[in-house]
C-alpha cells in the first residue's frame, strides 16, 4: 500500500480486497530514507482490511517492534538481514507472537545470508529495487537470487516473496524463477481499476 492515497485509505484497501495480502512497509528513515507509517496505522488498517497484513519493516531496530506490530494486527513480519544481530533471536520472537517470519534480502546481499535461518522462515523476500520508495525499476539481476533460494530450500514449505518494480511485464519470470509471492505497488495503483491490475497480475503470473 506504499503507492495508496493514505488520504483516503480506508476506500483503497475496499478496491484491493482481490489481493491475497496486504503489504505494509514500514521505514524509520534511518536504514531507508524515507518514513511512513507505524504500529498506530497498522492498527487501524487491521480493523477495516479484510486479507491479512504483511508488515516488511524496513527499519534500523526490528526487535524493539517486533511486538508492537504483532499486537497492531500483523499476520506476517519481515526484517531485514542488514539490520539484525542475532537473526535467529529475532525469527524466533516474530514466530513465539503467533506471526508468520520472514528474512529479507537487499540486492547486494547475497543468498548465502539465508543458509543457516533458512529452515526457521516461513518465507524469504527478495527485494528486487533498494528499498525505501516505490515506483522504481525491477533489478533483473534478483531473478537469479529467487533460483538460487529455490534451489537452497528444495521441498520445504518456505515461502519466496519479491517486491520491487513488479508489473504484468515481468512478473511470470519472478514466478517462473521460484517466487509464489509477489508485491505490486505502483502496477495496482498507478490505474484506474484496481481489481482490474490485480487481475491483469494473476494472468500474466500464469
Amino acid at each position: 500500500i506504499l503507492a495508496a492515497d493514505f488520504v483516503n485509505l480506508a476506500s483503497e484497501l475496499r478496491t484491493i480486497e482481490s489481493a491475497d495480502l496486504i503489504h505494509v512497509d514500514v521505514m524509520d528513515g534511518h536504514f531507508v530514507a524515507n518514513l511512513t507509517i507505524g504500529p498506530p496505522v497498522v492498527q487501524a488498517i487491521k480493523k477495516i482490511a479484510t486479507r491479512p497484513l504483511d508488515v516488511h519493516l524496513m527499519i534500523a531496530d526490528p526487535d524493539r517492534y517486533v511486538d508492537a506490530f504483532a499486537d497492531a494486527g500483523a499476520a506476517m513480519i519481515s526484517v531485514h538481514i542488514e539490520t539484525v544481530t542475532h537473526l535467529h533471536r529475532t525469527i524466533a520472537s516474530i514466530k513465539d507472537r503467533g506471526v508468520q517470519a520472514g528474512a529479507v534480502l537487499n540486492p547486494s546481499t547475497p543468498v548465502s545470508a539465508l543458509r543457516e535461518i533458512a529452515r526457521d522462515l516461513d518465507f524469504a523476500l527478495v527485494m528486487s529495487v533498494n528499498p525505501g520508495f516505490g515506483g522504481q525499476s525491477f533489478i533483473a539481476s534478483q531473478v537469479e537470487k529467487i533460483r538460487r533460494i529455490k534451489a537452497m530450500i528444495g521441498d520445504r514449505s518456505i515461502e519466496i516473496e519479491v517486491d520491487g518494480g513488479i508489473n504484468a511485464d515481468n512478473v511470470k519470470t519472478v514466478t517462473e524463477a521460484g517466487a509464489n509471492v509477489v508485491v505490486a505497488g505502483n502496477a495496482v495503483f498507478s490505474g484506474d481499476d484496481y481489481a482490474a491490475a490485480i487481475g491483469a497480475l494473476r494472468d500474466a503470473a500464469g
